[in-house]
């Protein structure tokens, strides 16, 4: 079965104010309290969920939690902000109805974070998939923009939104977020050029100086000091938890998951660091010869910098903060503005482009998180706004945000008591009227069109001749005196005339929260908030594209004479659309309580917290809710949470729920007063009545908890015994096996012991046995093996000794013969002993000769020049024919390595050799140089890929050769090609042919003796490319590229080489004319190499660097 949990389980305290018994502001209290005190932060009101601030991470915000709550009835779990969530988003997609969460509250009870918990939960339970998923994160991901652009810190809140927000979540037909819509309200643009002492600016200022790159910062003309900066203040710039440089990367990442595009997010940060310097502008008198003064900027880097920034020309700005235009009709009259008034247009611009900054930002979200198609969506909205506000000292701000709040309490009042009236005629309950404060009247006081407080505000704003806030506050007095809720020193009510606690200069207005003193001080400008028309045309003519869009007034082409709309006219049309949207929609209330001002875990501070339930009206709330049944159940979990107090309905009831629980009444007793019957609910009218039942059931669980325990522990009981009877058996049986396995293994082993003293007995009497008899062979054995080897010693003496009879015979005869060979060949060897001598001598020598050749043999390189020494002079011819034939052995061996490539390297380097050496200046340096041939890879480079195409024959050598212009002796880079049968000259760059020649047409080659690369190719007369006449060319490769022009060709031409003529003076044919080149030493201008100049139309002179 599965178990039914409820809000009455558990409790600690009471989790529904509506059964509070008794009720009053201090019980109410000590509820609230005894709840925090044991981290329950989360009280009901029916309906409405209170939340305390915890000013510290709890663990009931976890997934499991989300998990947990999700599809359960409001009142099955403990108070929680997730079960206002859940029950919102399941009456919107299951029961289709537009729905609305109104948060609430002072700043620092957690408003921000209660909106992001609710939009949380309602991402994690809907729909998955990549464009739900995509949607969700930039719904979510809006939320730190518009914080670090509209929150700041405060003394009460680090984190305090300085605007209220409402935020309409679109679903589809199945639950899933398509898109959304957000609406701000009242931005505290004021903050922007003076905080109160101990709170700072908004946090995108801290966060640009702190997070952004020092690239960033030098393109904005920023520096990281705050401290330079007027607009911050110093006091609290730095807060502790407050990561400023962390919260600049997150609000660059969201910005980036939302859909602004990069050069958006520059122009939103030129727009952010103008007004920082905007604030650094400051003003200067200059007396005039009227007699007026005249401001005058006084350092004009600042001003400079904004302008750059925003593409505004210095002058126009300037003569802005300078002169104000007024138009009328057809006439213009321009005045000048003193110190005073210039400071005031600068702050009033500041303030007016960071506000329409924020509504920019505000639409821009709006454009990427907008849904996509157009289908009516279902609609759940968000808003989270400022509480009612009491301070010391309050203002036009505290006027309309309170205004906002009375607007706020009679929706609430109206929707609560609209939604009890529709149950009870649901259930078809009689109603009953309820008494109730309604704040309609104070509403009225403040918006009437005629006789309000802001239609006389701005009434006193349009009024030509002098206005100030003293005489708007003597038309209050004038039209508001009789009025209930109005009071003032001034008024003609004679009894607030000695009411010292009400200065001359303020009124006090009596709101459903409390009493309000408001200080007219200011109302005037603040109403009014009024941008100079020059300052508007001057922001218009910036080059900042973004500018234009914020100050669209500005356009002299659309001049609009008329004055515009009041900030309290536009902020009670704003109310106006906001409680009319939340008409249409099934409102869902969250009531955020700060416990303390210290922002401490653990601190319940009783007056502060009285004071927020009595401005939220929770106690109003709680009488409205119990003006009618304090509790009502459905029928199903009402019967399964009693019926163990009736036995007709214990343990199940088996007909119709309703029927059930009224046999359940009536078995109780309880008077028919206390309760009705509805269609689906029974209505409980006292929370004692409930309490009571709470108090039975608790005495009938203890009873069934007893009879449940005693079946339990009887039952345990008798279990065990069972166990142990079934155990002293198994006991026993084991016990028993055991014995008589232990006197079966006893008589084995008493019996293996008796067979195996026996049988060891037996084994050794044999044993002795085969002793005796082994004992008897072995000593037969040994008798006749020692008589054997008697015998053979015997027989090897005698053989031993008839052996060396033999040797000795043998030994004599040699000797015997020996002495006649001796005698016989004495004669002979007396004559040819010297030259026996001899020759064995030389034949030694020279063994040993070639002994130490072969240890001292040198290296196998052609170039090796060294060789052993002759160790006797005898040796001379052989030792120098020796080494002739190992040096021609040892090339002859280096040379058959040779591949046919090398092979012929090194015929070209030997024909180089043939034709420049001792002739050319040039030579020795290249000889250590390999020729390459191809030093361009002409056929690997894809820049030549077109001349590489165009040659039919392949190129033997591709070189980059300068050619020498005949006007003025200057070169121009050529690439050289060198085929079989042609050389090519081609453009560098452009790989285009300018001059392909046959090798035949080559008639001869003219070289310098000098160290320079010129060299003439001079072609036959009468051939076709003699037209254009010689080419006179300079080249590094100047040795590789004739050696290679004259073996080519000779094999192209059929006979043995061309001519190389190698003189310092030598004509070459240009077209018609003849000039002649030569070369002469010096030095030359450009560098350490050649040049070549025209001395006259027959001479070109080349200057080649001496050798010394």
């Amino acid at each position: 079965m599965e178990v039914k949990t409820s809000l009455l389980d558990n409790m600690i305290g009471v989790g529904d104010m509506v059964l509070l018994e008794p009720l009053t502001e201090d019980s109410f209290i000590e509820n609230l309290r005894n709840r925090f005190d044991h981290n329950e932060i989360y009280t009901y009101i029916g309906s409405v969920v209170i939340s305390m601030n915890p000013y510290r991470s709890l663990p009931i915000f976890t997934p499991e939690k989300v998990e947990e709550y999700r599809n359960r009835n409001f009142y099955e779990l403990s108070p929680h902000i997730y079960a206002l969530a859940d029950e919102a988003y399941r009456s919107l997609r299951d029961q289709d109805k537009d729905q609305c969460i109104l948060i609430t509250g002072e700043s620092g009870a957690g408003k921000t974070e209660a909106s992001k918990l609710v939009m949380s939960y309602v991402a994690a339970v809907c729909g998955k998939g990549q464009e739900v998923n995509k949607v969700k994160e930039q719904l979510l991901q809006s939320n730190p923009v518009l914080e670090a652009f509209g929150n700041a810190k405060t003394v009460r809140n680090d984190n305090s939104s300085r605007f209220g927000k409402y935020m309409d979540i679109e679903f589809d037909f199945k639950g899933d977020p398509v898109g959304g819509v957000i609406s701000n309200y009242l931005l505290e643009k004021s903050r922007v050029v003076k905080q109160p002492r101990g709170e700072r600016n908004f946090h995108i200022f801290y966060q640009l100086l702190s997070g952004a790159s020092d690239d960033t910062l030098r393109k904005l003309k920023l520096d990281r000091d705050f401290s330079k900066y007027n607009y911050l203040s110093l006091d609290s710039a730095n807060v502790n938890g407050l990561d400023d440089a962390a919260n600049f990367r997150t609000v660059r990442n969201a910005m980036q998951i939302v859909g602004f595009m990069e050069d958006e997010v520059q122009s939103v940060l030129e727009l952010v660091a103008a007004v920082l310097k905007l604030g650094n502008i400051e003003f200067k008198p200059e007396s005039r010869s009227n007699g007026y003064d005249e401001s005058r900027v006084k350092d004009k880097n600042d001003l400079k910098e904004m302008c750059e920034l925003l593409g505004i020309e210095q002058s126009v700005l300037e003569r802005a903060f300078s002169y104000r235009t007024v138009e009328a009709k057809l006439e213009k009259v321009s005045t000048t503005l003193n110190v005073s008034q210039a400071y005031y247009a600068r702050d009033a611009l500041a303030k007016n482009l960071y506000s329409r900054l924020f509504s920019w930002l505000v639409t821009r979200i709006n454009e990427s998180i907008k849904a996509q198609s157009k289908t009516r969506h279902k609609v759940m909205g968000v808003l989270d706004i400022y509480g009612f506000e009491i301070f010391e000292d309050n203002s036009f701000e505290q006027f309309i945000i309170n205004y906002c709040n009375e607007k706020l309490q009679q929706i609430f009042i109206e929707l609560t008591l609209r939604e009890e009236q529709e149950e009870y005629i649901r259930e078809d309950i009689e109603w009953t009227n309820i008494e109730y404060f309604n704040n309609a009247v104070i509403c009225d006081l403040i918006e009437n069109n005629q006789n309000g407080i802001l239609a006389m505000l701005d009434e006193e704003c349009l009024r030509p001749g002098t206005v100030t806030d003293i005489t708007f506050l003597d038309k209050l007095n004038t039209v508001c005196a009789e009025h209930q809720h109005f009071e003032s020193r001034l008024s003609k009510n004679s009894k607030f005339l000695t009411d010292h606690s009400l200065p001359h200069s303020c009124f006090r207005i009596q709101h459903y929260a409390g009493k309000v003193l408001y200080r007219v001080e200011g109302f005037m400008d603040k109403n009014n908030d009024l941008l100079y028309r020059d300052l508007s045309q001057a922001m218009y003519k910036a080059n900042h594209k973004l500018i234009k869009q914020l100050f669209p007034e500005g356009n002299p082409a659309k001049v609009n004479l008329k004055r515009p709309p009041t900030a309290g006219f536009q902020f009670k049309h704003s109310v106006g659309t906001l409680m009319r949207n939340l008409q249409t929609k099934n409102p869902n209330y969250i009531r955020c309580v700060k416990p303390n001002d210290k922002k401490a875990p653990r601190i319940f501070t009783d007056s502060l917290v009285r004071h927020q339930v009595a401005y939220l009206g929770l106690m109003e709330n709680v009488r409205v809710r119990r003006a009618g049944y304090a509790y009502r159940q459905a029928y199903e979990p009402c019967l399964e949470r009693y019926k163990m107090l009736c036995k007709q309905t214990w343990p199940h009831w088996k007909g119709p729920t309703r029927e059930g629980v009224e046999v359940l009444m009536a078995d109780l007793q309880v008077s028919t007063e206390e309760f009705a019957y509805g269609n689906s609910k029974i209505f409980i009218r006292n929370p004692r009545t409930l309490f009571s039942l709470e108090e039975k059931r608790r005495g009938c669980l203890e009873n069934l908890a007893a009879l449940i325990q005693k079946i339990y522990r009887g039952w345990k009981c008798r279990t065990h015994f069972l166990l142990l009877k079934r155990s002293q058996v198994v006991v026993a049986a084991w016990y028993r096996r055991y014995a008589q396995q232990k006197k079966y293994t006893q008589i084995k082993s008493a019996t293996i012991m008796v067979q195996s003293y026996s049988r060891g007995w037996k084994a050794r009497k044999i044993l002795r046995e085969l002793k005796h008899q082994k004992r008897c062979e072995e000593a037969a054995t040994t008798i006749a093996a020692y008589w054997h080897g008697t015998q053979a010693r015997r027989e090897l003496k005698r053989l031993k000794k008839e052996a060396r009879r033999r040797h000795a015979v043998a030994v004599i005869w040699a000797y015997w013969l020996g002495l006649k060979v001796r005698r016989e060949y004495r004669k002979f060897f007396r004559a040819n002993a010297g030259r026996k001598i001899y020759s064995f001598i030389m034949q030694r020598l020279m063994q040993k000769y070639f002994l130490g050749l072969k240890r001292d043999l040198p290296s196998m390189s052609p170039i090796g020049g060294s060789w052993p020494t002759r160790p006797y002079r005898f040796l001379d011819t052989a030792h120098t024919e020796l080494r002739s034939i190992f040096h021609h052995w040892r090339c002859k061996k280096y040379r058959s390595r040779f591949t046919d490539e090398r092979k012929a390297v090194f015929e070209e380097k030997l024909q180089a050799s043939e034709i420049f050496k001792d002739k050319k200046a040039l030579y020795p340096s290249s000889v250590g140089q390999p020729f390459r041939g191809d030093y361009l890879e002409i056929s690997k480079n894809p820049k030549y890929q077109k001349l590489s195409s165009a040659m039919d024959e392949k190129v033997l050598l591709a070189d980059v050769v300068n050619k020498i212009n005949r006007a003025n002796g200057k070169g121009t880079a050529r690439i050289f090609l060198l085929t079989k049968n042609n050389f090519v000259l081609a453009d560098q760059k452009t790989g285009q042919v300018k001059a392909s020649v046959p090798l035949p047409d080559l008639a001869s080659i003219s070289v310098s003796t000098q160290n320079d690369g010129f060299f003439a190719l001079k072609l036959k007369e009468g051939s076709a490319g003699a037209t254009k006449g010689d080419f006179l060319l300079s080249s590094e490769h100047l040795i590789e590229i004739i050696t290679k022009l004259r073996r080519t060709g000779a094999t192209a031409v059929n006979h043995d080489h061309l001519d190389i003529d190698i003189s310092d003076e030598f004509l070459v044919q240009f077209k018609q004319d003849k000039v002649c080149v030569k070369f002469v030493q010096g030095a030359p201008k450009n560098g350490n190499g050649a040049s070549c100049k025209r001395k006259n139309n027959r001479l070109l002179e080349v200057s080649v660097p001496s050798t010394a």
